[in-house]
């Protein structure tokens, strides 16, 4: 009989920045020689000047963008963004939304390591060797 819990340990990477003011402090929160791919969702980034601010933040770095993760993101979003990570390039990722933003990130800096089709993680399991800790670190709201 089970006598309670088993012991393990639980190791979670992702650094969410959270507050007024804070896009600024993307300039030393994203080492410089990253090269950095912006996924974001869509009209609210750009109604409320998020998405201009954290351009303006990583000017002096190489990145690019990613838009249109829906609310419950598809996959074909999804796989399209990871098409870009594999033909641009990119080394890092940030996640510049709410949840959905940052959950569909996740499964971008799996997916983009992963050998086979991306779907195929949810039968496999994404294993050690994806360090997705490299990739997913920052969501900005």
């Amino acid at each position: 009989m089970n006598k309670g819990i088993a012991n393990f340990d639980y190791y979670n990477p992702t650094h969410i920045v959270f507050g007024k003011d804070r896009i600024a402090e993307l300039v030393t929160l994203i080492p410089v020689d990253k090269k950095v791919l912006v996924l974001y969702g869509g009209g609210s980034v750009e109604r409320f000047g998020t998405l201009k601010r954290v351009r303006e933040a990583l000017s002096g770095h190489t990145f690019g963008e990613f838009g249109g993760i829906e609310a419950n993101p598809t996959y074909a979003t999804l796989v399209r963004a990871i098409e870009q990570v594999r033909q641009e390039g990119y080394n890092y990722l940030l996640a510049v939304g709410g949840g959905s933003v940052i959950d569909g990130t996740k499964f971008v800096a799996a997916g983009a390591l992963f050998d086979s089709e991306p779907i195929n993680i949810f039968g496999s399991g994404i294993g050690e060797g994806i360090p997705i800790k490299e990739h997913c670190r920052l969501g900005l709201f």
